[in-house]
């Protein structure tokens, strides 16, 4: 054991006895709802008496965390930093290699706490998922993402779902994270494991609190962001919330898993109504001969009453382009319209076009067609200073600029690769100031990124719009 992890004060295992006393939860989950098997009395007697015995019951693992993605890794580190025993899962061997040799994109503090974790025995990450019979608690951090048609994929969610109830025992707590439906903790959890015949509230615990990582910002460590979580019962709720105060300061617990999931749905929806409000002011700003971001950091100067949001070519991510759609799905279903979500999200989705339509108007007031044209397009990744392209507007650019025959070049230091929109991938130029460009689209701005030489360049549509003004630059 290095110096490092000897200065971890690792917790007693911990058994079912540490978990808050069972609430009285027969109205909500019926002793023989949802296939789980009838009890007689005397069953119930004698399952009183295993209970008892089950209070000695202990795991190897305090946690184990499904998918040590964006999310499941950053938070695998600062549950074992906080002196639990963590066993870290994920189905892919490559994101596994990638996280033993430290080549992770995390925070520079989550690093630090990687290069401890690797070296300390409690600590262990596998694809073995047999291995969650072994855990006290399991949080599912898993991907739920939307298909072309912008309609919710549950798969991934789906199997990590099946495979936590596979392997679910006696006295667990199991808790989602990943942003889904309303009403999916019980429809992918609960339901299947009344049916095995492990009763949330009694048997097992079943929660959800949704994950409130920001890849790439170190504004709040992770023990500093409160914590929402709801329990499927009362007792669920309570025994979620003692497993998230070892490590987050505040938790604060609400009356159900599906008042979790809704908070979750709200914040990233605020969030995309907001961005698509933003850039519409840009296009308004526009027309009336005014820069936006000189009228939104006035705006901003108001102490109350207004929260800044910045136009741009679209988002990325997971959470805003992904998640407003799974509450729109739901809806749907009910048809139940919800006009402000629909039109917002319908303007994110649109941004990208937007993007290569003025950078056709800017190519054709230089007498030149988009065809053949050099374009070159200045950070990938969907946002500063980190290597995340997923949803990222860039990538529908480019794909959108190849399509229209033009020759497509990048530059982004945190992103060596990106795929083209053709089945082929483009390689980062070392040097893109050396390529010649007809015209040049600044996308993402990374806090190192040299700028400066845009200034010689024929050419700029500055999609941040932050870039100094110039002769040859035009906003979005």
């Amino acid at each position: 054991m290095t110096p490092n992890t000897k200065l971890k004060a690792h917790k007693a295992p911990l058994t079912r006895a540490e978990l808050p006393p069972l609430l009285d939860d027969s109205r909500e989950w019926p002793e023989n709802g949802a296939g789980a098997p009838e009890r007689a009395p005397e069953a119930v007697e004698s399952e009183a008496v295993a209970d008892g015995a089950a209070q000695d019951l202990t795991f190897t693992f305090d946690v184990a965390i499904v998918g040590l993605g964006y999310v499941g890794l950053p938070t695998a580190l600062a549950i074992n930093a906080s002196g639990r025993r963590v066993l870290g899962l994920d189905v892919s061997e490559n994101r596994l290699a990638v996280i033993r040799s430290r080549q992770a994109d995390l925070l520079d503090s989550d690093k630090v706490r990687l290069g401890n974790a690797l070296e300390d025995p409690t600590f262990m990450i596998s694809t073995d998922l047999s291995l969650l019979a072994r855990a006290a608690a399991v949080v599912v951090c898993v991907p739920t993402p939307v298909d072309p048609y912008l309609v919710p994929d549950l798969g991934i969610l789906r199997a990590a779902c099946a495979s936590v109830v596979e392997f679910a025992v006696p006295g667990q707590l199991l808790m989602l994270t990943s942003t889904t439906y309303v009403g999916s903790t019980r429809d992918l959890l609960a339901v299947p494991l009344a049916a095995k015949g492990l009763i949330p509230g009694t048997d097992v615990f079943v929660a959800f609190s949704p994950e409130r990582i920001n890849p790439g910002v170190d504004a709040f460590s992770h023990e500093d962001v409160p914590r929402v979580v709801g329990g499927v019962t009362p007792a669920c709720g309570e025994a979620a919330s003692a497993l998230l105060q070892a490590s987050t300061k505040l938790v604060h617990v609400v009356p159900s898993a599906d008042v979790a999931e809704m908070t979750k749905l709200v914040e990233n929806t605020f969030r995309a109504v907001n961005i698509a409000l933003a850039n519409e002011f840009a296009d308004i700003c526009h027309e009336l001969g005014m820069e936006v971001m000189d009228v939104i950091d006035a705006a901003s100067t108001k102490p109350y009453g207004f929260m800044p949001f910045t136009p741009g070519p679209g988002v990325g991510g997971h959470c805003i382009p992904c998640d407003p759609h799974y509450l729109l799905w739901q809806l749907r279903k009910a048809r139940v319209t919800a006009p402000v979500i629909e039109h917002a999200m319908a303007g994110i989705a649109g941004r990208p076009h937007q993007v290569v339509e003025k950078a056709r108007r800017i190519l054709s007031d230089r007498n030149h067609g988009i065809s053949g044209a050099r374009v070159l397009v200045l950070g990938v990744a969907y946002k500063p200073d980190v290597e995340d392209l997923r949803e990222s507007p860039a990538l529908e650019i480019i794909a959108a600029m190849v399509a229209h025959g033009a020759v497509v070049a990048y530059h982004d230091p945190w992103c060596p690769t990106a795929p083209d929109g053709q089945g082929s991938a483009l390689e980062s130029l070392e040097d893109p100031s050396g390529w010649d460009a007809d015209l040049v689209i600044l996308h993402t701005r990374h806090s190192a990124m040299d700028i400066e030489w845009l200034r010689d360049a024929p050419a700029v549509l500055d999609t941040t719009y932050r870039l100094p003004a110039g002769t040859n630059v035009t906003r979005l």
